[in-house]
């Protein structure tokens, strides 16, 4: 993934933007010759240990290339939205001229899979998602032997993904005039698409474009 200057993140904002967008793309390299395996799932990010903790039914066929390869990519992205060229011409010059694009946010974190396959480990880790996901309560804790959910820990396998890189990119007309981010912001606006209001949000916090 390209990130030009004006498209990095400061002060923390893929952190924050992470902590709201829990569902990405686990890609996973296979069979040498073969496509890499692509599994969207839920995770649950934790930024004081550096992981992220998901799991998947043990008969998923993602389990044989995270053994052969450990060295995996958990993509997210969100608040896409395509901007038509007219909304791209910058003052003086004519509408047609405008560059189409795409705006959106995107994190890729580069993970160490570790494999969770020990009942009690398991168990935690569950609970951590649910604890996230489900932070007001409401099901009961998985524990071993206990009901209601330790006899399904076998049919599952967890996995920790320890982050040792991280790349983010939010391309929200960072190098353009601001009389076209305005312009844009309000194109978004009147459209309403469905995730026009999200890059509306980053595009009205994008500072002064890059010489």
């Amino acid at each position: 993934m390209l990130v030009h200057p004006w498209d990095a993140p400061h002060d923390g904002t893929w952190q924050r933007w992470l902590a709201a967008h829990d569902f990405g793309q686990l890609a996973v390299n296979g069979t040498p010759g073969e496509p890499p395996h692509v599994q969207p799932l839920h995770f649950a990010y934790d930024a004081e240990r550096g992981e992220a903790v998901t799991h998947l039914a043990r008969p998923n066929p993602l389990w044989p290339a995270v053994e052969a390869s450990r060295n995996v990519l958990l993509s997210v992205v969100d608040d896409y939205a395509f901007v038509p060229g007219p909304w791209q011409a910058e003052p003086g010059d004519p509408p047609e001229h405008g560059v189409p694009t795409s705006l959106y946010a995107a994190v890729q974190l580069r993970c160490r899979a570790h494999l969770v396959d020990d009942p009690a480990e398991k168990a935690e880790l569950l609970n951590r998602q649910v604890g996230h996901f489900q932070p007001e309560g409401g099901s009961a804790r998985a524990a071993v032997g206990e009901a209601p959910y330790g006899r399904l820990l076998s049919g599952i396998r967890g996995l920790r993904l320890e982050v040792t890189e991280v790349r983010a990119k939010f391309k929200y007309a960072g190098k353009r005039s601001q009389a076209v981010r305005d312009r844009v912001s309000d194109g978004l606006a009147t459209r309403a698409h469905p995730r026009d209001a999200g890059a509306r949000t980053h595009i009205r916090r994008t500072g002064t474009p890059a010489p």
